[in-house]
């Protein structure tokens, strides 16, 4: 049976785009990891990267509507096999390869440069031959499955279900099995994934390609991608799939993905009132909200739920060594602070003495050295901030070199790129501003330092969770903590908390978490402070708070 996307008139209607994507999806049925599309302005002649066996593939990718890939696609693989170091290079085309292109080919491979020509015909023949599901999918573990049933159970039940799992724990690899599940039942039936951000969505169309058969075609529905029909499965803005719905396009089932952006009014409601009839399910790691609307009113209860601490405590999620830098507390302050009855904003500005940037270099140095194979990430206030702190790494350490910076002011290409040369270890550390806080999965990375201040419950967890998964030789994930903030030290304490009841239920584990201040003295002060920790994570700049002065701290 052929892959329904490599077929000669799919690969034709589909344009230069629909190629470098029936490609990349190809690519994941061969085997290959970190697949990524890297074409657009100085690609250096590349479309897509991909790593097998530790290589780096460099691809190719001629569309054309008539006619063959000539010598200049040859000539640009070259270059784009220099520039990215790669170990394979082959070009691709829908069409043939014309015979100024072999020649090109015969020519460099007499000087030792070896070049693989892909056309229409061999393309045909992958699709014939290549596994009708992605080699090595996920095998469920056990909560994932027992996740799946009580999804596929409340969907049939109430036509609704709920699923919260902490990130690094297979959200997505949940939904995409409750949806691969479906479309063996119903291959015909009409599916929509739908997410708030078009990176989040093209995101989860690659990650549905493990879940699903090759004979089904996913969608891309977005501002820029305007599908000829909407049929298989559709991953789409929830503006693009509110606008398919106001003309009539009505699934059969429907996934929320980051499903904490449902609110009670808004374009996700105006979505789910449209599609009334469709079963629909509700994926996310953080289910709070600021404006306090419950999610479970459009999803009902949680189907299924795991937190962070009872994955890590189980071994589902990387043990955590977690080290909060307080020390620079204002001990004077502490002295008078139970008569003042401080709000939570000024308790923050007396209490905290700022970290420096050379004092913040020197802990993370330390820890890079304990630390075998290290990736870093470093999350920053600003664009501006980000930027700093790549350039001071890179003059402070030779290890440091080549640190980068990314944040979304950045072209999508070179995010990419940046992060398959972090995937690979040519890039040892990036600093960045918010963009690895939903959807990126870099599961290398262990060791992270927050160097900024989010006073949101869900995006300190996002941004911790993107260290939290699990990758072979990866022992524990080290955090520095440099945000002075008393909720930030409650957000810390209340893990501890968690973690403590979690772990005296579970078998002793090779690697346990181990959370800890710095300046010990600071964090029995916090402990004998901070009584309902949970509460105050997500308390406002107003709250004032009465402390009374502990014996024998000082």
């Amino acid at each position: 049976m052929n892959a329904v996307f490599l077929t000669a008139a799919e690969l034709r209607d589909g344009g230069p785009a629909g190629l470098s994507k029936a490609l990349e999806r190809t690519l994941w049925h061969l085997g290959f990891q970190d697949v990524r599309v890297v074409d657009g302005a100085h690609d250096h002649g590349a479309d897509l990267l991909a790593v097998r066996d530790r290589e780096q593939w460099v691809f190719q990718a001629k569309w054309k509507a008539h006619g063959t890939a000539d010598q200049a696609g040859v000539d640009d693989l070259e270059r784009a096999r220099t520039h990215y170091r790669a170990d394979k290079a082959v070009l691709v085309t829908n069409t043939n390869i014309a015979a100024s292109a072999e020649n090109r080919r015969r020519a460099l491979a007499g000087v030792g440069v070896d070049i693989t020509l892909w056309h229409g015909a061999t393309l045909d023949a992958i699709g014939e031959r290549m596994p009708d599901h992605v080699p090595a999918r996920y095998a469920l573990r056990p909560y994932q499955a027992r996740a799946v049933e009580a999804i596929e159970r409340d969907l049939a039940a109430e036509g609704s279900a709920l699923l919260v799992l902490a990130t690094g724990l297979g959200k997505t690899v949940v939904g995409g099995e409750a949806i691969g599940n479906l479309l063996k039942a119903r291959p015909d039936a009409k599916v929509l994934v739908v997410a708030h951000m078009r990176d989040l969505v093209e995101q989860l169309e690659k990650a549905l390609w493990r879940h699903i058969p090759k004979t089904v075609p996913t969608r891309l529905l977005t501002g820029e991608s305007k599908p000829r029909d909407l049929h298989g499965v559709v991953v789409a803005t929830v503006e693009s799939a509110l606008a398919a719905a106001r003309t009539g396009y009505r699934p059969d089932l429907i996934m929320i993905d980051e499903t904490h952006h449902v609110a009670e009014t808004g374009r996700f409601a105006e979505l789910l009132d449209l599609c009334g009839t469709a079963a629909r399910f509700g994926v996310t790691a953080t289910p709070w909200r600021g404006d306090k609307f419950d999610i479970t009113a459009r999803f009902g209860h949680p189907s299924f739920k795991m937190g962070i601490a009872e994955g890590m405590a189980a071994g589902f999620l990387s043990a955590v060594d977690y080290r909060l830098y307080a020390d620079g507390v204002d001990w004077d302050v502490v002295k008078e602070i139970s008569s003042h009855g401080y709000s939570i904003k000024d308790l923050n500005r007396h209490l905290f003495l700022p970290q420096r940037d050379e004092e913040i270099v020197e802990h993370l140095r330390a820890a890079w050295r304990e630390t075998a194979e290290p990736r870093a990430i470093v999350f920053c206030q600003t664009i501006e901030h980000a930027e700093h702190m790549a350039g001071l790494l890179a003059v402070s350490d030779p290890q440091w070199a080549n640190a980068s910076y990314l944040h979304s002011g950045l072209p999508k290409r070179h995010r990419n790129v940046l992060l398959n040369e972090f995937r690979l270890g040519r890039v040892p550390v990036i600093t960045c501003v918010d963009v690895f806080n939903e959807g990126v999965d870099v599961p290398d990375v262990n060791l992270i330092a927050f160097l900024r201040v989010t006073h949101s419950r869900r995006i300190f967890v996002q941004q911790l969770g993107r260290g939290l998964r699990l990758s072979p030789g990866k022992k524990v994930l080290k955090v520095l903590d440099f945000v002075t903030d008393i909720r930030r030290a409650a957000a810390a304490l209340n893990l501890r908390r968690t973690l403590e009841a979690e772990e005296a239920e579970h078998l002793e584990l090779p690697h346990t978490s181990r959370i800890e201040f710095h300046d010990e003295t600071v964090g029995s002060l916090m402990d004998m402070w901070i009584q309902d920790a949970a509460d105050l994570e997500t308390a406002a700049d107003e709250v004032r708070l009465q402390f009374p002065l502990p014996k024998g701290i000082l």
